[in-house]
């Protein structure tokens, strides 16, 4: 895909359908812009939003594309992924509700890094590069939240690092299960969160034949039930037995 190609469809994914919502009304109690609408030059700021609407599968980050500013999602669920070697996809996290996308290139490059996907339909809340850097030059107490928000996600992503590389595939295949539970939950005794093999595999960091085979092995072991792309829990603790030597509970 050339440069071209990638700013076409970036700004595109820019002209999405608008909606009003307001950061004041939002129930996304743990959105930094939300913590901050009590000070009026954040609640000023948060007028100056957009709000895009993406469908299932659709694309609002387009990895290599300009750095335009942070997303903040309203409501849904999506894939944050990068591309390595050979065009092989890595998914780097999954998000909901509340959380931002987008935030590993504000401020330090120029493209981003990473691609954005909606996994179900998606609302986002949109802020400019340049209407977050006057906020947070205007407001300490926003700017002390986001550095909190950056330090944390900094520890998270080198424990991460850290307990992976000891981790046989088994056991990888194994956390990303727990991740997704913890994360988003059961619905009606499946997780909350329909995801294919290959997107499993790209998560943990194997292939889908491997993924294949382990899921087998814990649907006879009568840790997990299958249904589609469905995906239930039977058994949780022995589950989080398997990875308890590697003490690595963290919602990334």
């Amino acid at each position: 895909m050339t440069t071209s190609t990638v700013h076409k469809r970036y700004e595109q994914t820019r002209r999405l359908s608008s909606l009003k919502n307001t950061c004041e009304n939002c129930l996304n109690t743990n959105c930094l812009i939300n913590k901050n609408t009590f000070s009026q030059q954040i609640a000023v700021f948060s007028e100056a939003k957009t709000t895009i609407s993406c469908k299932k599968g659709q694309q609002f980050i387009m990895e290599g594309a300009p750095v335009t500013g942070l997303f903040f999602i309203l409501k849904g669920k999506v894939k944050v992924y990068s591309t390595g070697i050979n065009g092989k996809e890595q998914i780097v996290r999954f998000a909901k509700e509340g959380e931002i996308i987008g935030h590993r290139g504000f401020g330090t490059k120029e493209y981003y890094s990473i691609g954005a996907m909606a996994l179900e339909h998606t609302v986002l809340c949109y802020f400019s590069k340049d209407s977050l850097q006057n906020a947070l030059k205007n407001n300490a107490a926003f700017a002390y939240d986001l550095m909190l928000f950056y330090a944390d996600e900094l520890n998270r992503s080198e424990a991460k690092v850290k307990s992976i590389s000891q981790m046989t595939v088994r056991e990888r295949v194994v956390d990303t299960l727990l991740y997704i539970h913890r994360k988003f939950k059961d619905n009606n005794g499946f997780l909350n969160l329909a995801l294919s093999r290959r997107e499993y595999a790209d998560f943990a960091g194997t292939t889908e034949e491997q993924v294949i085979r382990i899921f087998s092995s814990l649907k006879k072991e009568k840790l997990i039930h299958a249904k589609g792309k469905k995906i239930g829990i039977t058994n949780l603790e022995l589950l989080k037995k398997e990875i308890s030597e590697h003490n690595f509970y963290l919602d990334l």
